[in-house]
């Protein structure tokens, strides 16, 4: 993490959870130092830079409630904290709370009474699971962040007046009172200035109304508000020695010189709230044509996609797809396939999505914007210069997908763009890549891939499907364009290595019934024997269809 971030900087601030002891500090600083030599550092707990971000350097309480929960206060140079013990022991009244509560309670409701609530029904789906089995077996798998990511489902169910959400939303406004009001006792702060923070209180403005109502009941003067900033910044003041001069600046929406294909009207839809059924249908069947016509457009690019990535594989490298919401899932669905249908290792082609795996079953706020997890993901995921990076992305401007790219680059992999704005890619990511591409060992290939010159990419393909049929709704025509633009350049590259014999799949792996059924008929039909025969075959070598086929 430290690395991607500037690297010419005179201070840096450094405040993480678990950071508990002088040992923990000196580790941090140790680490910290090795990237930033030259600055002045300073490192501690996430909860000083939550007190920096809630009251500055005045006397108060924050309470803070995201992941986790904790309650600090300070009176002079008087420090009491409560909570923050962590997940296992403690962290009551923050989303993981929240969120385990919720579980073991729709848990034992049904082993109670069978009942049938809503709320264990929208957990279910917010996870995309079908029932308690797999809910189980999630459960036990999930991670703390995974597991308090179901908090929305939650409080939307105690806003709804399910009996039980409320109850556990009410015991960690509890817990929280609780420990706020033994900080303020230990402090003697008989009117203490209490700030919230954190994402439940960010996003879950009820949750801070109603701990403000209940601490009313413990502590009458209490003064209770948001912090003043965002703990990032609060991490820059402490660096500063609390001399930072924030500026303000005025937060607007810049818009895009030229607007992306995928962005402008269709006017062939205009009146598309007038049409009937049937004449819905004959439109999307009608614009479709230019699906077809975008990939006949794009075969040489496509061709050199596939030898890209035959090559690339051939010489011991990977295909990660990166993408952002429809362009993320439809690139996880494609590398999620080929395994059981080509027997290739799970490992050879990945799927990376903006918001990691509920971006899956959910729209992610903002996820597509977020240029320092691209670069992050693929560090984090191993990138290497054997590989090739193929970035998804209808408008050729999702921050995710671009960054990812220029970051592939950087390390050394070849990288393609599959869009359907290619004139639409944003300047910094054209200018950032065609730099790295100066000062590595490789350049841009010619005939398919010239287009590619002007962005620094291996390979740009262009989809031109044109506007959609709701404005900007991208998995419509382009979307369906990427997926089959995807399963040629997989499939392709399969075939290329040999995967396939004539058009059947030799090294499919029989996991069901179904695929059990074609591997007897394929070594039926290659070996030239009946059904018994090709089942007896597959039995004797664990049904792996290659070592079947090469029995005399």
């Amino acid at each position: 993490i430290f690395r991607v971030l500037p690297s010419e900087v005179d201070r840096v601030g450094v405040f993480l959870a678990g950071c508990a002891t002088e040992e923990d500090g000196a580790a941090l600083l140790k680490l910290a130092r090795a990237v930033w030599p030259k600055a002045k550092i300073v490192a501690g707990s996430d909860r000083e830079s939550g007190m920096a971000a809630c009251l500055r350097d005045r006397d108060g309480i924050a309470v803070n409630a995201g992941t986790g929960s904790s309650v600090t206060g300070r009176r002079g140079h008087r420090v009491e904290k409560a909570g923050g013990w962590g997940h296992i022991l403690g962290d009551a009244g923050g989303a993981y709370f929240v969120s385990i509560r919720a579980l073991r309670s729709v848990l034992r409701e049904y082993d109670l009474r069978r009942g049938e609530r809503q709320f264990a029904a929208n957990i279910l789906h917010a996870l995309g699971l079908n029932n308690f089995d797999e809910l189980v077996r999630w459960a036990q798998t999930a991670d703390k962040t995974e597991i308090a990511s179901l908090a929305p489902v939650v409080f939307e169910a105690a806003r709804k007046s399910d009996e039980a959400a409320w109850q556990i939303v009410a015991a960690g406004v509890s817990a929280l009172v609780d420990f706020t009001t033994a900080v303020a006792l230990r402090l003697h702060l008989d009117a203490p200035e209490v700030r919230l923070m954190g994402g439940l209180f960010e996003h879950q403005k009820f949750y801070g109304v109603a701990f403000a109502t209940a601490l009313e009941e413990k502590i009458p003067a209490a003064k209770v508000g948001p912090s003043e900033s965002s703990p990032e910044v609060s991490a820059a003041w402490l660096a500063a020695d609390g001399k930072l001069q924030m500026p303000v600046v005025e937060k607007s929406m810049a818009l895009p010189a030229v607007i992306a294909t995928t962005e402008e009207a269709n006017p062939k839809s205009a009146n598309l709230d007038r049409l009937g059924a049937r004449e819905i249908v004959e439109l999307f069947v009608a614009e479709e044509k230019s699906v077809e016509e975008a990939l006949r457009q794009s075969v040489d690019e496509l061709a050199r996609a596939i030898e890209l990535a035959a090559n690339a594989i051939a010489s011991g490298g990977r295909m990660f797809y990166v993408g952002a919401g429809t362009s993320g899932r439809l690139g996880v669905l494609d590398a999620a396939e080929i395994p059981p249908t080509f027997g290739a290792s799970a490992d050879l082609f990945q799927g990376i999505i903006a918001g990691g795996p509920p971006a899956l079953r959910r729209s992610i706020e903002g996820a597509e914007d977020d240029a320092r997890a691209g670069i992050l993901a693929m560090d984090e995921r191993g990138v290497r210069q054997e590989d090739v990076v193929i970035g998804i992305s209808a408008s050729g401007r999702a921050a995710f997908v671009t960054e990812a790219l220029r970051r592939a680059r950087e390390i050394g992999a070849q990288t393609i763009l599959l869009t359907s704005s290619a004139s639409q890619i944003p300047v910094e990511a054209a200018v950032s890549a065609a730099k790295s591409s100066a000062a590595g060992t490789r350049s841009t290939s010619s005939g398919p891939a010239a287009a590619a010159s002007t962005t620094g990419f291996d390979l740009v393909i262009n989809l031109k499907t044109g506007p959609e049929i709701v404005t900007g709704s991208t998995r419509l025509k382009a979307g369906t364009a990427t997926k089959v633009a995807l399963n040629i350049i997989s499939t392709g590259a399969m075939v290329r290595l040999g995967r396939v014999r004539g058009n059947l799949m030799i090294d499919l792996q029989p996991t069901n019934k179904k695929l059990r059924e074609r591997a007897i008929g394929l070594v039926a039909q290659l070996a030239g024997c009946d059904r018994e025969s090709a089942l007896s075959r597959l039995a004797r070598v664990d049904w792996n269809l290659r070592a079947a086929l090469q029995e005399k």
